[in-house]
């Protein structure tokens, strides 16, 4: 039977003959209303960590004796601090979430991993524990989570709030997705939204999801109608009610699993994983060799790293589960330094041929084109390439190869703007192309400067760029400008074209060169610079 395996209580003395070596039923008791069922959180685009049994592990003892609880589960209840709420929304939630024995417990054998950590993190910072169950609500503990809105990771970071907290996203690396990191990054800005709405757990959660300024506009709205300013009273979005009360009601659950028909099996008050230094760059499949991991298991404790092996700028740090520390560490000093990356991952840059790529690695340029699929020789900046370099040059050309690799690194995220600039005019510039440049949204550029969107602005105008919009809300993304290039097909018009992109018809106009009288035809190819999130109906 799984570690915390989540069962109905009323039915398990009459199920226990029923019940095989498998595990036990998640049969529950539905509730004789009908519930409107709740969407399971996050889209995933990375395959789901392994279901295997939780690995074996022995911890130290002294830990889980010095905090006094064995169980996991029991140490959470004991740092609970925000009330429970009488509230219909969160009685709907809670009745999902019962109705659904099966899911927490695939949730909570996911939390398992990282459950420990995030509450010793809260702990440190006198922060309530309901807090390290956010991720149920935000990722359902998926480390490789990713939503519409590109938010990644357990905690849920758009880009821009990642930049805001010190969240590092390479090519190679995305902290969002770094189970410290993140952890780090979601309980500052938890903390600071707690300060922000004086103590207010629920409007600092609401705030988490949906941004502080959102909550702010709907307290003062409020407050000037002479309304309360509790959260259940507030106009937050339709997915910001549904938010808190989640929370809530799985707060409700693990207070006192017993009263809404489960029991959960004890998960262990003691550490899952270490972080270790690797002192470079490592490929991940030879570090889960060493440790003696599956993949899937190494990758749920380092689900940062974007390409299979650590950044070569750093961190150089890995995730083990406590038990196989030891047993990494002897293997990786007996590792011969050329073994530790044996694929390299190059993006091509400008000037890169076939052939000096083929050389720099020590490998045959048909040798290159055999591993990458390569159906021409042509290769084109950005492209991505895996090569079985050869040992010798490795060792021979270490820093001009560990340099190509930095410099492939080169699409990290802009800084967002944190204040309001002036900005000179250029001749072609439009409002959405200086929005675009600048990060925000191009409604926001026209209000700040009392214009609308249609109004054409002449070379030398100065106008004012303010500060970018930086939320975690999953339903106010981040500007993500993608230049898209479309083939025309038979029966279509600019005015369909635009539509089917959310972009406006001049700016097409203008970014092809085109007038209003030119026709278009099948064939013909249209450059566009589309928000990415609203092309896929954020």
């Amino acid at each position: 039977m799984r570690l915390h395996d989540i069962r109905p209580v009323a039915l398990l003395a009459a199920l226990c003959s029923f019940i095989f070596a498998s595990g036990c039923s998640h049969t529950v008791t539905k509730p004789s209303a009908p519930i409107e069922p709740a969407e399971e959180p996050v889209a995933v685009v990375a395959p789901e960590p392994s279901q295997d049994e939780p690995l074996d592990q022995t911890p130290a003892e002294s830990t889980a004796e010095a905090i006094g609880e064995k169980d996991l589960f029991d140490r959470l209840r004991t740092g609970f601090q925000i009330n429970d709420v009488d509230h219909v929304l969160v009685d709907r939630e809670l009745a999902w979430y019962v109705n659904h024995p099966a899911y927490l417990d695939r949730t909570f054998r996911r939390g398992e991993r990282y459950l420990y950590y995030i509450a010793g993190e809260l702990e440190t910072r006198k922060m309530p524990l309901e807090l390290a169950l956010l991720p149920i609500v935000e990722s359902a503990f998926i480390p490789t989570a990713l939503s519409h809105a590109r938010a990644a990771g357990l905690w849920q970071f758009i880009p821009s709030t990642g930049q805001r907290y010190g969240l590092k996203q390479s090519y190679y690396y995305d902290a969002r997705r770094d189970v410290v990191e993140s952890t780090r990054a979601a309980l500052d800005y938890l903390q600071f939204l707690a300060n922000e709405f004086n103590g207010d757990w629920l409007l600092a959660i609401a705030a988490y999801n949906c941004g502080e300024q959102n909550v702010i506009r709907a307290v003062e709205k409020n407050e000037k109608r002479g309304k309360p300013t509790d959260f259940f009273d507030l106009d937050l979005p339709k997915e910001t009610k549904a938010y808190v009360p989640k929370l809530l009601a799985m707060r409700r659950i693990v207070a006192d699993p017993a009263a809404h028909g489960l029991e959960f099996g004890e998960i262990n008050n003691q550490p899952y994983f270490v972080k270790v230094d690797v002192g470079g760059q490592i490929d991940l499949g030879v570090a889960a060799e060493l440790a003696g991991l599956s993949r899937d298991d190494l990758v749920a404790l380092n689900p940062a790293y974007n390409r299979w092996v650590t950044d070569p700028d750093g961190p150089h740090e890995l995730l083990l589960p406590v038990e196989c520390e030891q047993r990494f560490l002897q293997g990786l000093a007996e590792l011969p330094p050329e073994k530790r990356v044996p694929v390299v991952y190059y993006r091509v840059r400008k000037g890169d041929t076939l052939a000096s790529v083929a050389h720099r690695y020590g490998v045959s340029p048909q040798e290159l084109m055999h591993t990458n699929k390569l159906h021409s020789k042509k290769l084109h900046k950005g492209q991505e390439l895996v090569l079985n370099a050869n040992p010798t040059v490795m060792r021979a050309n270490a820093r001009e190869i560990q340099n190509a690799s930095r410099m492939a690194a080169d699409d990290s995220p802009r800084p967002a703007q944190t204040h309001a600039t002036k900005y000179t005019v250029r001749r072609g510039d439009t409002l959405w192309s200086i929005a675009r440049d600048h990060g925000i949204e191009p409604r926001a550029l026209a209000s700040c400067n009392s214009l609308s969107s249609k109004d054409t602005l002449m070379a030398g105008q100065k106008i004012t760029i303010p500060a970018s919009t930086m939320t975690l809300a999953s339903n106010s993304p981040e500007i993500n400008v993608q230049r898209v290039t479309y083939t025309v097909r038979r029966g279509d018009t600019l005015g369909r074209i635009a539509q089917m992109f959310k972009v406006e018809i001049d700016d097409l106009l203008h970014w092809n060169k085109l007038s209003p009288k030119h026709s278009i035809k099948p064939g013909q190819r249209l450059v566009m610079y589309v928000n990415d999130t609203r092309r896929n109906g954020g």
